[in-house]
């Protein structure tokens, strides 16, 4: 039962040293004798955010100590200025700390302490909520799925006469996720990339070379016209996987981060994939199809005959190293919230496929200036005409 005792506040502050830190929920909970639990319910309450009480104090502020030493002196019957002089404080702020907690006739040390924790406890009213227009806004755009960030960053463009349509991403995430502000519908938490409604460290996930392809052209021999993403028409791609080993081929064009979202009926042997994105590269301009950078998944065993099929080059990157695909993983953990894990992919059909890659190409991108991608791409489309 001492496992669900009350976390005092020097223990909450210890957990979330731990926290950040980068420990999880259950070795949290063993190094202080708690189940983990408990250790998830404190984070809930803040949304994963550590709250001010629980933040180490600022020298800047007045000690349990000192105000102490301040009840001493006012029972001394000594003058404001002469506490602050012995305590090394400006007048001022001994001062306001009398006025704040009582003044000279009720002032107690371990009275004004714990009003000072319960002011810095208490929840502010969240701006969205003193905005009912700001707060539509930012609703209707987080059932589009478009990301806090996004959002911050397109208000001041569509609305840039009207400061009180202003809102940071930090204050959209702490809204969704801190319990009892009410600024946001709570199943709004559905729309974010992650699906969380808490805070968490993010998890490093590496995935394995599938194995040996034969007469593969590695990354490290790529133009690096591809590299600095200064010509369009080079591509990343990889397979978002469902169950049953039921797929979805993604396609990112560099440059532009615009999606295109193709349809593998069937299993994912190398030929059915290879036909399915030949088909799908060919309804672009020659001059926007230069390129294809893929993991080393044995999908892309016939990526010769892909190579002729399409004139386009396949480059193949090194085992584990996700990040050289970087549009393209970030593409695809974007894509997870249309189609989770472990679901279904066989229910979609191309036009949906179509109508989620839409909504991606129409999210405004800070790697873009915040143009969206399909502005970008329909420059390139453009320039080729």
């Amino acid at each position: 039962m001492g496992r669900w005792r009350k976390i005092g506040p020097a223990e909450e502050r210890e957990i979330w040293d731990r926290i950040e830190a980068g420990e999880n929920l259950s070795s949290v909970g063993r190094a202080l004798g708690r189940h983990s639990s408990a250790i998830h319910m404190l984070l809930r309450r803040t949304g994963g955010a550590r709250p001010r009480s629980a933040a180490p104090r600022s020298t800047r502020l007045l000690s349990l100590e000192e105000r102490e030493e301040i009840s001493r002196g006012i029972s001394a019957n000594e003058s404001l200025r002469c506490i602050a002089h012995r305590l090394g404080r400006a007048p001022s702020t001994i001062s306001r700390e009398v006025e704040r907690n009582g003044g000279v006739a009720t002032y107690r040390a371990t009275d004004a302490e714990q009003a000072t924790r319960e002011r810095g406890r208490r929840p502010k009213t969240a701006k969205l909520v003193l905005c009912p227009r700001l707060g539509r806004v930012v609703e209707a755009k987080l059932a589009r799925r478009w990301s806090p960030q996004q959002i911050a960053a397109w208000l001041p463009v569509e609305y840039p006469n009207d400061p009180e349509m202003r809102v940071s991403h930090e204050t959209i995430y702490m809204s969704l996720f801190v319990q009892g502000r009410g600024a946001l519908r709570k199943e709004l938490t559905a729309s974010l990339r992650s699906g969380r409604v808490i805070r968490r460290p993010r998890a490093v996930r590496l995935k394995p070379g599938a194995g040996l392809i034969q007469d593969m052209v590695m990354i490290s021999e790529r133009p690096a016209e591809v590299a600095d993403r200064a010509v369009p028409g080079h591509w990343e791609g990889d397979l978002l996987m469902g169950k049953k080993k039921l797929s979805i081929a993604t396609l990112v064009e560099r440059k532009s981060r615009y999606v295109m979202l193709v349809r593998v009926p069937g299993d994912i042997r190398a030929e059915t994939v290879r036909k399915a994105l030949a088909k799908q590269i060919l309804k672009l301009p020659t001059e926007l199809r230069r390129s294809l950078t893929w993991d080393q998944g044995k999908e892309m065993n016939e990526h010769l005959r892909f190579t002729i099929d399409t004139g386009v080059q396949v480059y193949f990157c090194d085992p584990s190293s996700p990040w050289q695909r970087g549009s393209n993983e970030n593409t695809n953990g974007l894509l997870r919230q249309y189609f989770p894990k472990g679901s279904d992919l066989s229910v979609h059909t191309q036009t949906h496929l179509n109508a989620v890659a839409r909504e991606l190409n129409g999210r405004p991108r800070q790697t873009l200036g915040w143009m969206t991608p399909s502005q970008v791409f329909s420059e390139a489309v453009a320039a080729t005409g």
